[in-house]
């Protein structure tokens, strides 16, 4: 059987860090065909460490180079234009969150990969996790909780340094460090905390929940004169007629061992349910007195993009799991899309 062709558009910090290494595992089925990014002495060194045949700061030539699966890792304001090239030519595609900035192109690049019967999977890697899969199934179970009421989902992370631009993310690979504008320059990223993180945190309490944004308000801080937002406020109305918060914080490195800290509650007309990655808990309770607890190993909810990586044997016909589709991407993009422009208004903005 012929490998798939696999192409990478902006192989940055964390493509380095993360996706190339999990490529790597999948070394028997997956060729290292083309890679581009910026800057001709990284691009050299990662096409030497993994073997790429196609090295080129032009990502067209990456698209041009007969490729059956793409990752798109570059700048999030590129993410549209990469992934609809990468589709265009016959891909399959894992494209890092948030999908695009505006959510007019993310729900294109939905139907652009209906259209063209490709898989996109959405770096969203805590939906993978065991814990996580456990807590879905009992979410779903019997009914779930009933008609969802309110949801709080909260999250902190190690990213004062980074969006404030005095220093990197810990789990940045050291031989090829972020650009700094990818993060802090809006042209770029979008925004700050909210889509370098809470994008995360959405793309989990979405997926657990089924909910659509409808209408939102929110306040954001950027301490430290950052050139973005370090801390959101958020308040949510969802489809259903549910309101909820979004809660983002950018911890100082070295706080909880640098373990994220991620919880999404929900309370619904048959009961509660709750997921705390950062204690390993996930929790359902049901009326009149059904009262689940399942505990997991210590670590259990640590974040990893494994997960996405393997789902990209869609491309091979296999019956896997996409736990991030593309279409969970786009709800995640319109939500923040309108709290960002609550943040400039001042007040409440309706999801579009």
């Amino acid at each position: 059987m012929a490998k798939l062709r696999l192409g990478v558009i902006g192989a940055g910090s964390w493509a380095v860090a993360s996706h190339l290494p999990n490529l790597e595992r999948h070394a028997d089925v997956v060729e290292f065909v083309a890679v581009s990014r910026l800057g001709r002495e990284p691009l050299e060194r990662i096409r030497k460490r993994f073997g790429f045949q196609i090295a080129s700061e032009d990502y067209h030539d990456v698209i041009n180079a007969g490729i059956d699966i793409c990752v798109v890792s570059s700048p999030s304001g590129f993410h549209y234009e990469h992934t609809e090239a990468a589709l265009e030519a016959g891909a399959h595609v894992l494209v890092e969150k948030p999908v695009t900035i505006d959510p007019k192109q993310a729900w294109d690049l939905v139907e652009t990969a209906k259209r063209l019967n490709r898989h996109v999977v959405v770096s969203f890697g805590w939906n993978y996790k065991p814990m996580v899969r456990e807590a879905k199934s009992l979410m779903m179970a019997g009914g779930g909780i009933g008609k969802i009421e309110q949801v709080v989902i909260t999250m902190s992370s190690q990213t004062r340094e980074l969006l404030s631009n005095t220093g990197v993310y810990p789990d940045a690979a050291r031989d090829s460090l972020p650009e700094p504008a990818t993060w802090t320059d809006p042209r770029l990223s979008g925004g700050g905390y909210g889509q370098a993180q809470l994008s995360h945190a959405l793309g989990l309490a979405l997926w657990l929940t089924g909910l659509r944004g409808k209408d939102v308000f929110a306040l954001m801080s950027a301490s430290l004169a950052a050139p973005v937002e370090l801390h959101d406020a958020i308040v949510l109305r969802y489809d259903n007629g549910a309101i909820g918060t979004l809660a983002g914080g950018s911890a100082h490195i070295g706080a909880n061992n640098n373990k994220h800290q991620v919880e999404v509650r929900a309370i619904g007309s048959k009961g509660q349910f709750q997921i705390d990655l950062d204690r390993e808990l996930v929790w359902r309770f049901r009326v009149p007195g059904e009262d689940v607890r399942l505990s997991f190993e210590p670590n259990a909810g640590l974040y990893d993009c494994i997960g996405p990586i393997d789902a990209l044997d869609l491309a091979l016909g296999h019956d896997v799991e996409n736990c991030s589709p593309i279409e969970l991407g786009a709800r995640t993009v319109e939500i923040l899309d309108a709290a960002y422009r609550s943040a400039r208004s001042g007040v409440l903005e309706a999801v579009r």
